[in-house]
């Protein structure tokens, strides 16, 4: 391999190394506060519905972000993904133990987000 199509290899990677950055800026106060969306994008993750093109995404990736603890997502996504699954856990629970067990039977990143949704006072 010459070492232009080496470099080329590696700038791709870098690129996949992180997840899109087109729905940073979602409003997700609207969708906590709106039951309908949030089932919405519920549905979609659970594959119980249709996705909308972010939801899509967002099922696409999540099982790989829960996984990683979100090393691929941006600051807007991590900062995003806390304040939904504080949410989730404080005011959804069912919600939240339907993903926990669709994306974690073993419960293995369950315990993880948990602990840390602890450190904000929620139970």
């Amino acid at each position: 391999m010459t070492f232009k199509v080496f470099i080329l290899c590696v700038v791709a990677t870098s690129f996949a190394a992180q997840y899109t950055d087109k729905y940073d800026d979602i409003n997700l106060k609207e969708i906590v506060e709106n039951k309908r969306i949030l089932l919405s994008y519920a549905n979609c993750v659970l594959e119980k519905g249709k996705c909308s093109p972010e939801g899509k995404v967002l099922k696409d990736h999540i099982k790989d972000a829960i996984e990683t603890g979100c090393k691929k997502c941006t600051d807007a996504q991590r900062t995003g993904t806390e304040t939904m699954i504080r949410h989730l856990i404080k005011y959804e629970p069912d919600i939240w133990n339907e993903l926990a067990t669709k994306y974690d039977s073993t419960g293995e990143w369950r315990k993880t987000y948990e602990d840390e949704a602890r450190k904000y006072g929620i139970l």
